[in-house]
């Protein structure tokens, strides 16, 4: 029988820990769930997979705070998708208030519609078909498939890369961009069992929001404590590229919410000229001199109005989205 020396053996990689390590991961993660889990309205049974896909939309890149009044009247308004299905895309936009992104508005509503059309009003189960609704990519598909429908996929958001990144790879943060070794990795960790990985995505995640927070972190009270990778090398300093900071002030995005704020409270159509929003550039507090502001308006005689409630306030996404 050959052998092979030391030096030969391939040492294990943080990007595919042996089973047992992710295993070790499992039951104190999950037991610490289990006490410590926020009641959130889209973790309560009456939910059902359409209040998990409509939270999974609001709260990308959104606090929780900030989603949850706009959820409930949200839901509230259309329990289910052929009620918004009904509604123009306008109206998804301005339901959508000051969450930002408004986009993923008309997005949410494209998939309302392909789901009353294509599967009877019922949020498809099949991941494979979750994937084909407009608006929905790998993370969206897997997390409604996993938080709706207890199945076995990896579901990898912000939170989740950052504790596998510290607890098994010892990092103190992952890549700006979720990386092809980050999706082995979080494969490599998941339950075979169906129920466990689901109780493990949901886990993970809450874990990582109110534990393993990106500042502020509380070693001290995170179940992984004792053998989270990161935590035992002492916390090593990030070396990786600098970490991107989101900027609002001065940008489009701060535009086009101040845009979008008009268009919401108005009962009839607004004139071009006075939805011209003020936004100040950044670092020039006060002075709304931005680069949307200087722009001229049209002339009173070739104005246009901008559409009134009931009508689509921006294009629809492509399908393809």
């Amino acid at each position: 029988m050959p052998t092979h020396s030391a030096a030969s053996v391939p040492s294990p990689s943080p990007s595919a820990p042996p089973a047992r390590e992710g295993a070790s991961l499992h039951g104190p993660v999950i037991a610490w769930y289990e006490a410590n889990a926020r009641d959130l309205p889209w973790r309560r049974p009456e939910a059902g997979a359409w209040g998990v896909m409509v939270s999974e939309f609001m709260l990308q890149q959104t606090p929780v705070a900030r989603v949850l009044p706009v959820y409930e009247e949200w839901m509230r308004r259309w329990p289910r998708p052929a009620d918004l299905a009904k509604e123009p895309s306008g109206e998804a936009v301005r339901a959508w208030g000051r969450l930002g992104y408004p986009r993923r508005a008309l997005r949410l509503h494209g998939a309302a519609v392909a789901i009353t059309e294509r599967h009877g009003g019922d949020v498809p189960e099949h991941h494979a078909q979750l994937l084909a609704l407009p608006g929905i990519g790998e993370y969206t598909a897997a997390a409604v498939a996993s938080f709706a429908y207890g199945q076995r996929h990896a579901v990898l958001d912000t939170n989740v890369r950052r504790v596998l990144a510290r607890a098994v790879s010892g990092e103190q943060f992952p890549p700006n961009a979720t990386t092809a070794a980050e999706r082995r990795l979080a494969r490599s960790v998941l339950p075979e069992d169906e129920d466990t990985a689901a109780r493990w995505a949901a886990a993970s995640m809450e874990l990582g929001a109110l534990v393993c927070t990106a500042k502020g972190e509380r070693c001290e009270s995170c179940p992984l404590s004792d053998r989270c990778a990161w935590r035992l090398a002492g916390k090593p300093e990030h070396t990786g590229p600098p970490r991107r900071a989101q900027t609002y002030a001065g940008t489009d995005r701060q535009v086009r919410g101040k845009l979008l704020a008009v268009l919401r409270e108005a009962l009839e159509p607004v004139p071009q000229a006075n939805a011209r929003p003020r936004v100040a550039r950044p670092g020039a507090a006060g002075q709304g001199t931005g680069r949307a502001c200087r722009r001229r308006p049209r002339r009173a005689a070739g104005e246009r109005p901008l559409p009134a409630a009931g009508t689509p306030l921006l294009p629809a996404p492509p399908a393809s989205l």
